[in-house]
């Protein structure tokens, strides 16, 4: 059928681990950010009894179980949460591009707005919390002591980028979303739904039924999603 294949160990790991030993191996080594997703086809495998393989040829993510490694900076960004961001772009495809203008809701410590700026983008970084000092002070950066949700879309400058990781509840940021959306001040809205303890599949649907929508689950993702919403 093809020759790239992955296995999703589940059960009978010694017997599918002989299998996997008599398969091409699978180079998949970490993603230097922004580099784009392999385009290759992967194939994905596992045993549900030791003479019942499930496999399909193809699968929706072209990483190895759909685990997104990237070359990880242990030295500029302030949390890890940039990864989830990086994650994101890669698998939408799309990327604020030098000078495009970004506005970081719930930006504090700073994660994000330190990924954005890293690509060139003039990042203004909203939160009633301090950011780390090394990325207040990034060039491109802004920073405004504001809560997120007292901001007027409607009063605000036009951007091309709107990214929120603010904590909050699900029906919070949706009430958000809708209020950017409506102004038409942000092109490109991408931002984490939070779940605070079970997950509130009703708010998830609507999230999903705004025209353009795009929701997925990182790897990089805890208990939250992606949602985002490009323009053309």
């Amino acid at each position: 059928m093809q020759r790239n294949w992955s296995l999703l160990p589940v059960a009978h790991h010694r017997r599918a681990a002989l299998i996997a030993d008599r398969l091409p191996p699978v180079k998949a080594r970490p993603l230097v950010f922004p580099e784009p997703a392999p385009i290759s086809h992967l194939g994905a495998w596992t045993l549900l009894a030791p003479d019942r393989l499930l496999f399909s040829p193809v699968k929706t993510s072209p990483f190895v179980n759909g685990e997104v490694a990237f070359v990880e900076d242990r030295a500029g960004p302030p949390s890890r949460a940039y990864l989830k961001l990086w994650e994101a772009l890669t698998r939408l495809g799309r990327y604020p591009a030098p000078g495009e203008t970004c506005l970081d809701l719930g930006a504090a410590p700073g994660g994000w707005t330190w990924a954005l700026a890293r690509l060139g983008a003039r990042v203004t970084a909203v939160d009633k919390a301090p950011l780390a000092t090394e990325v207040a002070t990034m060039p491109g950066v802004t920073v405004r002591a504001e809560s997120a949700f007292a901001l007027d879309p409607a009063r605000e400058a036009p951007v091309e980028w709107l990214f929120s990781d603010v904590i909050c509840y699900p029906a919070r940021l949706l009430a958000l979303v809708r209020r950017w959306i409506a102004a038409g001040t942000a092109r490109h809205l991408v931002c984490t739904v939070k779940f605070q303890g079970m997950t509130d599949h009703d708010v998830v649907a609507e999230f999903a039924a705004i025209p353009g929508a795009v929701l997925f689950h990182g790897a990089h993702n805890k208990h939250e999603l992606i949602f985002a919403r490009l323009a053309p």
